[in-house]
């Protein structure tokens, strides 16, 4: 597994602005759109094309364009439907798919409780879209699944990660034999004992959408 720590002056100065308790719903919403479409220019450095040649005004051109399949991108519900925005404004020709996954407070379990996929992932390029990587259990579940369901090239975008998510991960993708990539915008400290990532920002879906 490939771990990206995104190390952007302008990913660190909203990510700043993000944590901060007084930043509003409808500033840390758009902040959350503007970071990923940061990341997503980093995670899709390898994303598949093909040539194409056009017509400039003035002469022929030998370019490249995005490969079909398209690209597939799954925001896990209920937060990662806050950063689906940023995404698809980098990638407005991909494929969206949803995948609804909760955290059980007390046993830091994830349990998957609705889906929306295309039937047939085979050949195309997973895009995964989750705020926070914490204990890890959220993303290795809908890693595996998505695996079950014929991925062979996943992923992940997040805002910030824990040192033990990603030790989690790692361990959980090392049989895996597909790549796999993780996106970050920020390593941060540590667990605290409730599994929230410190310094962190708190409740990334609670604070998309106005609870607190």
């Amino acid at each position: 597994m490939k771990v990206h720590v995104a190390n952007h002056p302008l990913i660190a100065h909203k990510l700043t602005v993000l944590r901060d308790k007084t930043t509003n719903s409808p500033t840390f919403r758009g902040l959350v759109e503007e970071l990923v479409m940061l990341l997503a220019y980093e995670a899709t450095r390898d994303v598949k094309t093909v040539p194409k040649t056009v017509e400039t005004p003035v002469a022929p051109f030998n370019g490249e364009v995005l490969a079909k399949p398209r690209p597939v991108v799954v925001p896990i519900l209920r937060a990662g439907l806050g950063m689906l925005e940023g995404m698809v404004r980098l990638i407005p020709s991909a494929e969206v798919g949803f995948l609804g996954m909760v955290r059980n407070e007390e046993t830091l379990q994830a349990t998957t409780y609705a889906n929306r996929l295309p039937e047939d992932l085979n050949g195309r390029q997973i895009y995964i879209l989750d705020p926070m990587l914490a204990t890890g259990g959220t993303l290795i579940m809908a890693i595996d699944y998505l695996i079950e369901r014929g991925a062979q090239e996943i992923t992940a975008i997040v805002l910030l990660s824990a040192p033990e998510g990603i030790k989690a991960l790692e361990e959980a993708c090392a049989s895996k034999n597909i790549p796999i990539t993780l996106v970050t915008g920020a390593l941060d400290e540590k667990l605290n004992e409730k599994g929230y990532i410190v310094p962190g920002l708190g409740d990334a879906g609670d604070r998309l959408y106005g609870v607190v």
